[in-house]
């Protein structure tokens, strides 16, 4: 991802992340990196966690290992049928 985000680090994820195209995935670290934040992936954890916006699409934000994460709109199982429906191999 080669686009430069302004505004707060929140807001910098969210857009990193409205970024993400249907069927693929990005790591926390990955947008992380993507914001110029590459030591932050914790943080872009707890961006997604509290984030309530239906536009950002953050099921498709996983974790490094590959394993899905957390999601706050309906838990691990909403999370994996999401990305399976947008053609994800997970």
């Amino acid at each position: 991802m080669d686009k430069q985000f302004t505004g707060n680090f929140a807001d910098k994820v969210r857009e990193a992340v409205r970024q993400i195209p249907r069927g693929k995935t990005m790591s926390y670290k990955e947008v992380a990196y993507a914001v110029g934040k590459p030591l932050a992936s914790r943080a872009v954890a707890n961006v997604m966690a509290n984030n309530y916006d239906s536009t950002v699409p953050c099921h498709r934000v996983i974790r490094s290992d590959g394993k899905l994460g957390g999601y706050n709109r309906g838990g691990i199982i909403k999370k994996r049928e999401l990305l399976l429906a947008e053609g994800c191999k997970i």
